[in-house]
Parts: structure tokens; C-alpha cells; sequence
């Protein structure tokens, strides 16, 4: 498999060469429609101009005319009627010329060589050192007619250019294919580091950083990338803590249950009857446990479950909090709430989990004999829902995980208060199902409060 510098560094150059190809044909085809025409238009006036000097001073001498000339940087060739020849200045490297059009020109006619010379794929007209490729005109000197045949010495007027476009132009191709070479390792090896870390990655290693510092679509890959491995990171130690913690929950009430059904063959009848309450008790929490992940996974999974219909909310609140007045009652807490008819559209079973869940958790982390507020505020477009209480509150570390499935804020507490460290996750799930947002603000020792937002839909 040929890797990605190899197949970069050849299209780049493949495209270099390719647009010089075109660049020269395009030029040459320019050359061909245009400027071929201008430039013989050029040269057949030098040629008539020299034609007539010559016609209107017979008395100067012909060779060292011409020789001048042809020192001045032109190609000479004459010819006269009886078919004599001589040639002046640089000499052409192919002198065929047909003796139809010599006699044209002696009979008075102007020969247009360069317009006329055939067009060719890779070299120009201009460049070609033929004596066809010239502009021919007639002249008379001590009473001989000559046909003279002339073009510029390309050589001597571009010698030393075309040495000089030569050297650029390999010099040019030569340190673009360098340049490429170089630019096209430098563009590549963030990508390297990428598809190393990647690896790094399938094989479980999180710990990886990209030393990758530029301002471009790579650097922002490279960024975006790191974002991701920190995330899988964080996702990789949330699943082990959740399997750590699923297997404590489940493993601890299954220990219980077979040490207690050992113990039921006790003799007395008062003490059976407690160790069957424990085990009932045990069941409920592995059937709560296994319920609300049941929940969770369905809610994430199964967004059309939502049965959307109005209903009072402020009479499911009432509802919630007659539910667990003996709870209250228990540990003396005041519940103070705000019930009025609010109106909203959701699902009701889902929200009447939401109430439950935060209601649940602000009786049991509260002190005894503390309060609870519940209100409703609404405006246009949405409701708040404020459950506020004076409990053991949390430390900010401890808010950023609250929604983490099977985390539970308060580890000293014991296994008598009840819980499974799923509830808030299903709260936050549910809410963003109905498109609400749901904060909380919490003091150490003071307390905490839940805000739930909800549009009406």
C-alpha cells in the first residue's frame, strides 16, 4: 500500500509538470493565432524598407550592405535571376527553399514565410532556423532584379536568454520537487502522529497527547482529537466505575439474601419474620435496581415512549409530595410548596419520575426536622419547577458527576439510606426529552436546589 506522502508528493509534482505541459501548448497556440502574424508583419516591413533603400541607391555597394545588416542580427539570403546566391549573417540550419517561390518573388511578390510556416505541437515558428521561415520581398541594384529572403537571428538576440530561461527553468522544476518533497513530509506527519495515536487508542491507551500546535484544518483535527481522547478517557473510567458499582449493588443484597436464607431455620418465629423483612427488603432493591436501568436504557434508547398530553402540574407536585408525607413525617421535615393549576404538555408518567427522583433524594440527604421548598413559576413560554432543601449540600467537584450513572455524592453514607446512583441520570434524560434544561446549586452543609426548566410546548 503506497502511503500518503508518496501519493501527495507525486500528484503535487504530476501537477506541476502537467500545468507546465499546458502552459507551453497554450503559449505556443497563442503564439500560433497571434503573435505569428504581428511578427511577420514586423519583419516584412524591415524587408520593404531595406528593399527600397536599395532600389533608390543604386550606387551603394550591395555585399557590404548586407554583410551590415546581417552583423546588425539578421538572416540574409538573395538570389537573382539567373540564379545566383549568396547568404549573409548567420547561417540556416535548414536552406531548402523551393524555386517556385524564389520566381514568385522575382516576378514582384511579397513571400510571407513565418505567417505561412506550418504549425507544429512543441516548437514555434519563431524558433524554427529555416530558410522557408522567412518574409522574402523583391529588389533591383545595377539592374538586376534579386528576391531577398530575410528573418531575425533568434540565436544571437536570445543566446544568452535562452541559457538564462533555461538554467530557471530547471532550477525551478528542480527546487519546486525539493519544495514539495519537504512541504508535503511537513503537512504529512501531523497526520502520522494521528494515525499513531489512533492505534494508541484501539488499544486502550488514553493517555496520549498530540504535540501538534498549528493554526489550520490540521490543527484543529489535532485538537479535536484530543478533545475525543480525553472524553473516551473519561468514558473508559465511568464504564469501569459503572461496572465496579453494578456489581457491588447487585453482588452485596445477592450476599445478604444467601447469608439470611441460611438463617431461616432459626427456632424462633419473631426472628424468621425479621430475616424474611430483610430479605423482601433486599428484593426491592435489586427489583429497583434493575427497574430504573430498565428505565434508563429505554429512555435513551427509545425517544418516541414519550405520550405527550396536557395535564395539571401543579397536581402532580401535590401528588408527589402526598406520596412520601410519611417519609417526611419521619424525619419531621416542612415541606412548603406553592400549588396553582400550570398547565404544560409532556409526557406525565416520565415528569412524575423526575418529581419522585429529586423529591426522594432532598428527604434523604437532609438533616431531621429540615425543610423542603417547592414552587412553580411561569411565564409565556416555559415553567420552573424549584425544589430547594437544607440538606448535607455538595462540594463542586462532587456537582460536575452528579448525573453519572451510579455515582452516589455521599460515600459515608450507609446502606440503610436506600439508593442506586441512577436517579439523576434518569431525571437529566428525561428533561432533555421534553427539550428543558435542568441546574442545580448546592453549599456544603447548607443545602441544595434543583431547577427545572420546561417549555409548554
Amino acid at each position: 500500500m503506497k502511503s500518503l506522502y508518496f501519493k501527495f508528493a507525486v500528484t503535487t509534482i504530476s501537477i506541476m509538470l502537467l500545468s507546465g505541459l499546458i502552459s507551453f501548448l497554450l503559449s505556443n497556440f497563442y503564439y500560433q493565432i497571434n503573435l505569428k502574424q504581428k511578427n511577420d508583419e514586423k519583419i516584412t516591413n524591415f524587408a520593404l524598407e531595406v528593399s527600397e533603400y536599395i532600389n533608390y541607391h543604386n550606387e551603394i555597394d550591395l555585399t557590404k550592405y548586407l554583410e551590415h545588416i546581417g552583423l546588425l542580427g539578421y538572416q540574409i539570403y538573395i538570389v537573382d535571376e539567373q540564379g545566383e546566391s549568396r547568404f549573409f549573417g548567420a547561417t540556416y540550419r535548414d536552406k531548402n527553399l523551393s524555386s517556385t517561390t524564389v520566381q514568385k518573388v522575382l516576378n514582384g511578390e511579397t513571400y510571407h514565410g513565418i505567417n505561412h510556416f506550418p504549425h507544429t505541437l512543441f516548437v514555434t515558428g519563431f524558433f524554427a532556423n529555416e530558410l522557408k521561415n522567412t518574409v522574402g520581398v523583391p529588389f533591383e541594384s545595377e539592374g538586376k532584379d534579386y528576391a531577398l529572403f530575410i528573418r531575425p537571428d533568434i540565436k544571437l538576440f536570445f543566446n544568452e536568454m535562452h541559457l538564462l530561461f533555461a538554467f530557471m527553468l530547471v532550477l525551478t522544476i528542480a527546487l519546486s520537487i525539493v519544495l514539495v518533497l519537504v512541504i508535503t513530509k511537513y503537512l504529512i506527519r501531523p497526520i502520522s502522529k494521528l494515525n499513531s495515536a489512533t492505534k494508541d487508542i484501539a488499544n486502550g491507551n488514553f493517555s496520549i497527547s498530540l504535540d501538534i500546535n498549528r493554526k489550520d484544518e490540521i490543527g484543529d483535527l489535532a485538537a479535536s482529537f484530543d478533545d475525543m481522547t480525553k472524553k473516551l478517557a473519561k468514558v473508559e473510567e465511568m464504564r469501569k466505575e459503572l461496572i465496579s458499582n453494578l456489581s457491588h449493588d447487585i453482588q452485596s443484597p445477592l450476599s445478604n439474601m444467601r447469608g439470611y436464607v441460611n438463617l431461616l431455620d432459626a427456632p424462633s418465629a419473631k426472628e424468621r419474620s425479621r430475616y424474611i423483612d430483610i430479605l423482601n427488603s433486599e428484593m426491592n432493591r435489586l427489583s429497583s435496581l434493575t427497574k430504573q436501568m430498565l428505565l434508563l436504557s429505554t429512555i435513551e434508547s427509545k425517544k418516541e415512549i414519550m405520550e405527550v398530553k396536557e395535564f395539571n402540574l401543579g397536581g402532580q407536585l401535590k401528588k408527589v409530595i402526598n406520596q412520601y408525607q410519611w417519609q417526611l413525617s419521619e424525619k419531621g421535615i416542612m415541606v412548603s410548596y406553592s400549588s396553582y393549576n400550570v398547565m404544560i404538555k409532556g409526557d406525565p408518567s416520565l415528569l412524575y419520575t423526575v418529581w419522585e427522583n429529586l423529591l426522594t433524594n432532598a428527604i434523604k440527604y437532609n438533616h431531621e426536622f429540615g425543610e423542603i421548598e417547592i414552587s412553580i413559576e411561569e411565564d409565556t413560554s416555559s415553567v420552573l419547577v424549584s425544589m430547594k432543601d437544607t440538606g448535607i449540600g455538595l462540594e463542586p467537584n462532587q456537582l460536575k458527576r452528579i448525573y453519572d450513572r451510579f455515582y452516589r455524592a455521599d460515600h459515608s453514607r450507609t446502606r440503610s439510606v436506600d439508593g442506586t446512583g441512577l436517579g439523576l441520570s434518569i431525571v437529566q434524560s428525561v428533561i432533555e426529552m421534553h427539550n428543558g434544561e435542568i441546574q442545580v446549586e448546592s453549599t456544603k452543609g447548607e443545602g441544595t436546589v434543583f431547577n427545572v426548566s420546561l417549555p409548554k410546548l
